[in-house]
């Protein structure tokens, strides 16, 4: 479904000559045929839950990116990653907001009894299967390990 989305765009970008999101939507389409090549050695298909980790992994490099042209003074190229971001960005599901995220952490804490940091591994995975995509794991992480650590 998602691929699909990403190529009606791609089609829709060529035709309006929208060089910036023609690049980058062929970037995102060669990033996902390298995925796809890598997981036939698994034998497990890409799905969308997939397809949104790649996203959101690609985004996280734009962004470092971003700060590193920053410093560097290229403002020309930190735009050009703005835009990309902006761009991929707009196929990733509504960033759930960090009292959701809290209270989702809370519930996955709870279910799977979690009592202490050797459980952290339980809670993230459940957070995986059910939010992903709608947030940002790397926080949810760290949140998780405060909850248990306390």
């Amino acid at each position: 479904m998602l691929r699909d989305d990403i190529n009606k765009a791609l089609t829709e970008a060529m035709k309006a000559r929208n060089e910036r999101a023609v690049s980058t939507l062929r970037m995102v389409n060669s990033t996902l045929k390298n995925a796809d090549i890598e997981a036939r050695t698994t034998g497990k298909p890409l799905g969308d839950a997939e397809v949104l980790t790649i996203l959101q992994k690609m985004i996280k490099q734009r962004q470092e990116s971003v700060e590193l042209y920053r410093k560097g003074g290229r403002a020309d190229l930190v735009k050009q990653e703005e835009e990309e971001i902006a761009i991929i960005s707009g196929y990733l599901p509504k960033q759930m907001p960090d009292a959701e995220m809290a209270a989702a952490i809370d519930a996955a804490i709870k279910e799977s009894a979690a009592a202490g940091m050797k459980d952290m591994g339980k809670v993230i995975g459940l957070l995986r299967g059910r939010y992903a995509g709608q947030m940002d794991m790397g926080k949810a992480s760290g949140l998780v390990k405060a909850k248990l650590s306390s």
